[in-house]
């Protein structure tokens, strides 16, 4: 099996799981306080954009991370089971506390164990090394740059809408728990 054809599988099972993420956890207004601010939208188009950009550019271009080695891809490979698997453990471990939407209920409560004790956003860890992985599928480094920069930025308005949701919700808690644990990378950001 390639490296390519692992990818890809690995591509369109994350495809897959977003999707149903999105179905099967998105908060009706009915049942919680939806303080998404469109930025639900705002990601799924830049990745989608990004990743039609990064490819292209990749086939168009052609290989020039490390001359095209099959050790970039297979990287990338590695890079997305990781990222996969800290996705779904961080949403699995947050179970009916999970939205697709920023939304807060009523009966939430702040969630600090498990990988959260270390980033506030693992979800969003997970996904951000999805991007490197798929910028480093196109083994071209302007596809990479791509793939990485525009989803990351989109992923950083989200997190500001997230995190006001959170404050209002929580408060004091909420504050504190921000200046215990980093965003996105433990120890970093």
């Amino acid at each position: 099996m390639t490296a390519a054809g692992v990818g890809s599988f690995l591509y369109w099972t994350w495809v897959a799981s977003e999707v149903g993420i999105l179905i099967g956890t998105r908060t009706r207004r009915s049942t919680g306080e939806v303080r998404d601010q469109g930025s639900l939208l705002v990601l799924w188009f830049s990745i989608g954009g990004s990743i039609a950009v990064a490819k292209t550019t990749g086939a168009m271009v052609g290989p020039t991370i490390a001359g095209g080695a099959s050790w970039v891809a297979w990287a990338g490979v590695l890079m997305f089971v990781t990222g996969l698997a800290v996705r779904w453990t961080a949403i699995l471990s947050l179970g009916q506390s999970f939205s697709a939407n920023v939304a807060i209920h009523s009966s939430q409560t702040l969630y600090r164990r498990g990988l959260y004790r270390f980033v506030r956003h693992p979800s969003y860890t997970g996904l951000v090394l999805i991007f490197v992985a798929i910028g480093l599928s196109t083994r071209n480094w302007v596809g990479l740059v791509i793939m990485v920069v525009i989803p990351t930025a989109a992923l950083l308005y989200r997190i500001g809408v997230e995190e006001a949701a959170l404050t209002a919700a929580f408060g004091g808690e909420y504050v504190t728990y921000r200046q215990d644990t980093k965003r996105l990378i433990p120890g970093l950001y």
